[in-house]
Protein backbone atom coordinates (compact mmCIF):
# COMPACT_ATOMS: atom_id res chain seq x y z
CA UNK A 1 0.00 0.00 0.00
CA UNK A 2 1.61 3.24 -1.24
CA UNK A 3 2.29 5.90 1.63
CA UNK A 4 0.04 9.37 0.80
CA UNK A 5 1.85 12.04 -0.31
CA UNK A 6 2.19 14.76 2.30
CA UNK A 7 0.09 17.71 1.74
CA UNK A 8 2.67 20.94 1.09
CA UNK A 9 1.97 24.69 1.37
CA UNK A 10 4.36 26.82 -0.23
CA UNK A 11 5.01 29.81 1.61
CA UNK A 12 6.48 31.91 -1.58
CA UNK A 13 7.25 35.33 0.59
CA UNK A 14 7.71 38.64 -0.56
CA UNK A 15 11.34 38.78 -1.84
CA UNK A 16 10.86 36.08 -4.29
CA UNK A 17 7.54 37.02 -5.32
CA UNK A 18 8.59 40.56 -6.25
CA UNK A 19 12.57 39.92 -7.11
CA UNK A 20 12.95 36.55 -7.80
CA UNK A 21 10.17 34.41 -8.65
CA UNK A 22 12.65 31.28 -9.71
CA UNK A 23 13.17 30.61 -6.34
CA UNK A 24 9.90 29.66 -5.89
CA UNK A 25 9.70 27.64 -9.26
CA UNK A 26 12.77 25.95 -8.01
CA UNK A 27 11.40 25.26 -4.67
CA UNK A 28 8.18 23.58 -6.32
CA UNK A 29 10.41 21.30 -7.89
CA UNK A 30 12.19 20.30 -5.24
CA UNK A 31 9.53 19.54 -3.18
CA UNK A 32 7.74 17.86 -5.71
CA UNK A 33 10.63 15.51 -6.53
CA UNK A 34 10.59 14.78 -3.03
CA UNK A 35 7.25 13.75 -3.34
CA UNK A 36 5.24 16.15 -2.03
CA UNK A 37 1.41 17.25 -3.42
CA UNK A 38 2.31 20.66 -3.39
CA UNK A 39 -0.22 23.97 -3.37
CA UNK A 40 0.24 27.75 -3.24
CA UNK A 41 -2.54 29.72 -1.20
CA UNK A 42 -3.37 32.69 -3.57
CA UNK A 43 -4.48 34.84 -0.32
CA UNK A 44 -0.99 34.43 1.42
CA UNK A 45 0.41 38.01 2.37
CA UNK A 46 3.68 39.12 3.78
CA UNK A 47 4.54 37.44 7.17
CA UNK A 48 4.77 40.60 8.90
CA UNK A 49 8.44 40.16 9.80
CA UNK A 50 9.15 43.93 8.98
CA UNK A 51 6.46 45.51 10.94
CA UNK A 52 7.51 42.92 13.56
CA UNK A 53 11.00 43.91 13.64
CA UNK A 54 10.12 47.93 13.87
CA UNK A 55 8.13 47.72 16.84
CA UNK A 56 4.61 47.57 14.87
CA UNK A 57 2.78 44.80 16.72
CA UNK A 58 -0.91 45.92 15.41
CA UNK A 59 0.30 45.48 11.41
CA UNK A 60 2.30 42.63 12.33
CA UNK A 61 -0.39 41.01 14.01
CA UNK A 62 -2.82 41.43 11.07
CA UNK A 63 -0.38 40.33 8.86
CA UNK A 64 -0.06 36.83 11.04
CA UNK A 65 -4.32 36.58 10.86
CA UNK A 66 -4.02 36.49 7.33
CA UNK A 67 -1.17 34.19 6.70
CA UNK A 68 -2.76 31.98 9.79
CA UNK A 69 -6.23 31.50 7.76
CA UNK A 70 -4.67 30.82 4.33
CA UNK A 71 -2.42 27.98 5.56
CA UNK A 72 -4.62 25.88 7.27
CA UNK A 73 -5.42 22.24 6.49
CA UNK A 74 -1.94 21.39 5.34
CA UNK A 75 0.68 18.34 6.32
CA UNK A 76 3.14 21.11 6.07
CA UNK A 77 4.17 24.95 5.45
CA UNK A 78 7.30 25.57 3.51
CA UNK A 79 9.22 28.91 2.96
CA UNK A 80 12.59 29.18 0.87
CA UNK A 81 13.32 31.36 3.37
CA UNK A 82 14.92 30.82 6.68
CA UNK A 83 13.94 34.21 7.73
CA UNK A 84 10.04 34.08 6.83
CA UNK A 85 9.84 30.38 8.60
CA UNK A 86 11.32 31.57 11.64
CA UNK A 87 8.65 34.05 12.09
CA UNK A 88 6.07 31.98 11.83
CA UNK A 89 7.62 28.91 13.48
CA UNK A 90 8.86 31.61 16.31
CA UNK A 91 7.44 34.97 17.18
CA UNK A 92 3.58 34.52 16.04
CA UNK A 93 2.41 32.67 18.61
CA UNK A 94 2.95 35.55 20.69
CA UNK A 95 0.77 38.34 18.45
CA UNK A 96 -1.97 36.44 20.25
CA UNK A 97 -1.50 35.88 23.38
CA UNK A 98 -4.35 37.84 24.06
CA UNK A 99 -6.47 35.57 21.86
CA UNK A 100 -6.64 32.18 23.00
CA UNK A 101 -8.59 31.01 19.52
CA UNK A 102 -5.61 32.36 17.21
CA UNK A 103 -3.45 31.57 19.34
CA UNK A 104 -3.82 27.68 19.25
CA UNK A 105 -3.87 28.33 15.36
CA UNK A 106 -0.95 30.12 15.07
CA UNK A 107 1.21 27.44 17.47
CA UNK A 108 -0.29 24.80 14.85
CA UNK A 109 1.05 26.74 12.51
CA UNK A 110 4.38 27.14 13.95
CA UNK A 111 4.94 23.61 14.63
CA UNK A 112 4.59 23.11 10.65
CA UNK A 113 6.77 25.45 9.60
CA UNK A 114 9.70 24.60 7.90
CA UNK A 115 12.78 26.10 5.97
CA UNK A 116 13.13 24.40 2.40
CA UNK A 117 16.07 22.65 2.53
CA UNK A 118 16.28 21.25 6.08
CA UNK A 119 11.94 20.00 5.12
CA UNK A 120 13.98 18.05 2.25
CA UNK A 121 16.39 16.67 4.25
CA UNK A 122 15.19 16.64 7.80
CA UNK A 123 11.32 15.31 6.69
CA UNK A 124 11.53 14.23 3.74
CA UNK A 125 14.68 12.30 4.22
CA UNK A 126 15.70 13.68 0.60
CA UNK A 127 19.91 12.64 0.65
CA UNK A 128 20.74 13.74 -3.13
CA UNK A 129 19.95 15.99 -6.06
CA UNK A 130 20.00 15.14 -9.70
CA UNK A 131 21.60 18.59 -10.86
CA UNK A 132 24.97 19.67 -12.00
CA UNK A 133 26.84 22.80 -11.40
CA UNK A 134 30.39 23.32 -13.02
CA UNK A 135 31.71 26.07 -10.28
CA UNK A 136 33.70 26.47 -6.84
CA UNK A 137 30.61 28.05 -4.84
CA UNK A 138 31.15 28.72 -1.00
CA UNK A 139 27.78 29.16 0.98
CA UNK A 140 26.57 31.85 3.31
CA UNK A 141 24.46 30.98 6.41
CA UNK A 142 21.83 33.67 6.88
CA UNK A 143 21.16 34.12 10.66
CA UNK A 144 17.77 33.49 10.88
CA UNK A 145 17.70 29.85 9.10
CA UNK A 146 20.94 29.18 11.27
CA UNK A 147 19.61 30.41 14.82
CA UNK A 148 16.40 30.10 14.88
CA UNK A 149 15.69 26.92 12.00
CA UNK A 150 18.69 25.28 12.41
CA UNK A 151 19.56 25.34 8.81
CA UNK A 152 23.39 23.94 8.37
CA UNK A 153 24.40 20.80 7.44
CA UNK A 154 21.20 20.05 5.59
CA UNK A 155 22.01 22.28 2.26
CA UNK A 156 25.66 21.07 2.55
CA UNK A 157 24.56 17.39 2.15
CA UNK A 158 22.33 18.16 -0.58
CA UNK A 159 24.88 20.31 -2.61
CA UNK A 160 27.61 17.88 -2.39
CA UNK A 161 25.82 15.68 -4.31
CA UNK A 162 25.71 18.01 -6.97
CA UNK A 163 27.48 17.33 -9.65
CA UNK A 164 30.73 18.91 -10.73
CA UNK A 165 29.66 21.56 -7.68
CA UNK A 166 33.11 22.08 -5.12
CA UNK A 167 32.18 23.83 -2.25
CA UNK A 168 34.59 26.12 -0.36
CA UNK A 169 33.93 27.35 2.79
CA UNK A 170 33.65 30.66 4.04
CA UNK A 171 36.33 31.98 6.92
CA UNK A 172 33.39 33.20 9.06
CA UNK A 173 30.13 31.30 7.36
CA UNK A 174 28.33 31.93 10.25
CA UNK A 175 28.27 36.01 10.40
CA UNK A 176 25.49 37.97 9.65
CA UNK A 177 26.00 40.10 6.13
CA UNK A 178 24.60 43.35 7.82
CA UNK A 179 21.19 43.05 6.01
CA UNK A 180 18.75 41.70 8.61
CA UNK A 181 15.79 43.16 7.50
CA UNK A 182 14.96 46.60 8.46
CA UNK A 183 18.90 46.86 10.20
CA UNK A 184 20.76 47.92 6.71
CA UNK A 185 18.03 51.20 6.96
CA UNK A 186 18.16 51.62 11.14
CA UNK A 187 22.25 51.68 10.34
CA UNK A 188 23.53 52.05 7.00
CA UNK A 189 26.91 52.64 8.00
CA UNK A 190 27.25 49.51 10.16
CA UNK A 191 25.31 47.78 7.55
CA UNK A 192 28.10 48.66 4.28
CA UNK A 193 30.61 47.69 6.89
CA UNK A 194 29.39 43.85 7.63
CA UNK A 195 28.77 43.11 3.85
CA UNK A 196 31.89 45.07 2.99
CA UNK A 197 33.53 42.58 5.32
CA UNK A 198 31.33 39.37 4.44
CA UNK A 199 32.65 40.60 0.47
CA UNK A 200 36.14 39.95 1.66
CA UNK A 201 35.24 36.79 2.66
CA UNK A 202 33.67 35.85 0.27
CA UNK A 203 36.54 36.70 -2.69
CA UNK A 204 38.64 34.84 0.08
CA UNK A 205 37.28 31.68 -0.78
CA UNK A 206 38.20 31.63 -4.62
CA UNK A 207 34.49 30.84 -5.29
CA UNK A 208 32.60 32.19 -8.55
CA UNK A 209 29.96 31.80 -6.68
CA UNK A 210 28.02 32.40 -3.61
CA UNK A 211 24.36 30.91 -2.45
CA UNK A 212 22.40 31.64 0.08
CA UNK A 213 18.94 30.53 1.38
CA UNK A 214 17.61 33.61 2.15
CA UNK A 215 16.94 36.16 -0.71
CA UNK A 216 17.19 39.47 1.90
CA UNK A 217 21.01 38.04 2.51
CA UNK A 218 21.65 37.39 -1.20
CA UNK A 219 20.29 41.27 -2.59
CA UNK A 220 22.14 42.62 -0.35
CA UNK A 221 25.47 40.64 -0.93
CA UNK A 222 24.97 40.84 -4.86
CA UNK A 223 24.73 44.16 -4.68
CA UNK A 224 27.89 45.57 -2.74
CA UNK A 225 29.77 42.88 -5.07
CA UNK A 226 28.73 44.52 -7.68
CA UNK A 227 29.32 47.65 -7.04
CA UNK A 228 32.65 46.68 -6.21
CA UNK A 229 32.77 45.20 -9.61
CA UNK A 230 33.40 41.30 -8.45
CA UNK A 231 32.55 38.81 -10.77
CA UNK A 232 31.03 36.41 -8.41
CA UNK A 233 27.60 35.23 -9.53
CA UNK A 234 24.77 35.06 -6.57
CA UNK A 235 22.38 32.69 -6.64
CA UNK A 236 19.37 31.28 -4.21
CA UNK A 237 20.56 27.95 -3.07
CA UNK A 238 17.46 26.18 -4.78
CA UNK A 239 18.16 27.39 -8.00
CA UNK A 240 21.35 25.29 -8.07
CA UNK A 241 19.73 22.25 -5.82
CA UNK A 242 16.62 22.12 -8.65
CA UNK A 243 19.16 21.94 -11.90
CA UNK A 244 17.21 25.63 -13.01
CA UNK A 245 20.69 28.04 -13.10
CA UNK A 246 20.97 27.74 -16.55
CA UNK A 247 17.06 28.97 -16.81
CA UNK A 248 18.02 32.02 -14.99
CA UNK A 249 20.79 34.97 -14.85
CA UNK A 250 22.98 34.82 -11.36
CA UNK A 251 21.06 37.63 -9.26
CA UNK A 252 21.34 41.46 -10.18
CA UNK A 253 22.44 40.55 -13.38
CA UNK A 254 19.77 41.25 -16.66
CA UNK A 255 19.14 38.63 -19.42
CA UNK A 256 21.27 40.25 -21.82
CA UNK A 257 20.50 40.43 -25.84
Amino acid sequence: MSTPRPRVALFVTCLVDLYRPSVGFAALRLLEQAGCEVEVPHTQTCCGQPAFNTGDRATARDLARAVVDAFQGYDHVVAPSGSCAGMIAHHFPSLFDDDPGYRAKAESLAGRTHELVSFLVDVMGMERVAASYGDRVTYHDSCSGLREMGVKAQPRQLLGSVQGLTLAELADPEICCGFGGTFCVKYPEISTRMVTDKCRDIAATGAGTLLAGDLGCLLNMAGRLKREGSAVKVRHVAEVLAGMAAEVPPIGEGKGP
